[in-house]
């Protein structure tokens, strides 16, 4: 059994956010509905135009766990998440989205298998894909627990399911030169400096917002950021990444022109079970239901 009975809170949740007005709410009561409640909630906001900041703000004035942080400046995400790492007072840190949701035992088994496997900094989950009206569409996920890289820098890891020790983020913060692929030159990074000790839990912890939420103007930047980190790193050869760049780079903008964008996120899900379909998705109302 946990204990959480400690004073300082164990974990930090950290959720950055940006006009996130429409589905800011669903992620925060999401954190409120863990089964782990030793935690505490940081709220970062990015120069937000719209209600996201009252949101945050509205939610922090009803829970003591919750604390918003506001310069009214757009410095990007690398920036702020390494704000929140600075700004937290837990042992562990849980990265999550402003659109996406948590399962209500994600914090739980986290941190259940960071103190009970000492060797590993960091641990993975698999997610259950939804669309923008908070509909179950899929799931991706490793097919038993892995705690090895198979393949030089080939990483399946899902950014906003990942939990560290806070020890670790202190000594990898994320660079800001890539602030469309920061967790991609993470991994990279941290890997190459043997520094990547991390487990992949195949349990679905996480609600990930992709279907009717994709923009293709973003994906086309992220493109280039991992291109540009692929180099850096030296990872395969330059005529092989140069190839292999302009190919998907056309591919991606091909597939937006023609307004198939949000088919790039169904090739990399697969089906639930009408049965397991059925118990997410009755989950899934429960969270953002929640009054």
């Amino acid at each position: 059994m946990i204990n959480q009975s400690e004073n300082a809170p164990i974990i930090s949740v950290g959720i950055p956010f940006y006009n996130a007005e429409k589905y800011l709410a669903f992620a925060i009561q999401s954190v409120l509905c863990q089964s782990y409640t030793n935690w505490e909630l940081i709220l970062v906001d990015d120069g937000s135009t719209d209600n996201s900041l009252k949101i945050a703000k509205e939610f922090a004035c009803e829970d003591q766990r919750i604390r918003v942080f506001c310069d009214g400046e757009n410095k990007k995400l690398p920036y702020r998440l390494n704000q929140l790492i600075k700004e937290s007072k837990g042992k562990f840190i849980a990265r999550m989205d402003a659109d996406d949701i948590m399962h209500p035992s994600r914090l739980e088994m986290q941190l259940k298998y960071l103190l009970e496997n000492n060797a590993f900094d960091l641990v993975s989950t698999g997610l259950v894909s939804i669309d923008d009206q908070n509909i179950v569409c899929g799931f991706r996920c490793v097919n038993s627990l892995t705690t090895e890289i198979s393949k030089p820098f080939k990483f399946h890891i899902v950014h906003p399911t990942v939990m560290a020790r806070k020890e670790w983020y202190l000594r990898n913060l994320y660079s800001l030169d890539y602030p469309r692929a920061e967790d991609f030159e993470l991994w990279c990074r941290t890997y190459d400096q043997k520094d990547l000790k991390i487990a992949i839990l195949p349990d679905l912890l996480l609600f990930y917002r992709e279907f009717g939420n994709i923009s293709i103007d973003n994906i086309l930047k992220t493109c280039l950021d991992q291109h540009k980190i692929t180099n850096y790193y030296k990872i395969n050869n330059k005529i092989y990444n140069f190839i292999y760049f302009n190919f998907k780079y056309f591919f991606i903008y091909t597939v937006g022109f023609l307004g198939l964008g949000q088919n790039l996120s169904k090739r990399r899900n697969r089906n639930l079970s009408d049965h397991d379909a059925k118990a997410m998705q009755e989950l899934l109302n429960l969270v953002v239901n929640r009054k």
